[in-house]
């Protein structure tokens, strides 16, 4: 199970506005500082899309915390 600390710091890192929210933009933005250049806007949004419990196509904290806690089950 993922740390909710550290879940929260990343989550920050992909929240470059801070308004609570992962926009496939975002995502696409820190992969790519990652080293991850692949991740286009579309692979993001289909990845917050994966997670995205409320349909919003935006990742909120509870959205990504649970994303955490279901990948490291598996």
């Amino acid at each position: 199970m993922t740390d909710i600390e550290t879940a929260r710091k990343t989550f920050e890192r992909f929240d470059a506005n801070g308004d609570g929210l992962i926009s496939a933009a975002e995502y696409k933005s820190l992969m790519a500082q990652l080293g991850d250049p692949y991740v286009t806007e579309t692979v993001a949004q289909a990845v917050i899309n994966a997670h995205d419990a409320n349909g919003d196509g935006l990742l909120n904290f509870e959205e990504f915390w649970a994303s955490r806690n279901k990948s490291a089950q598996a």
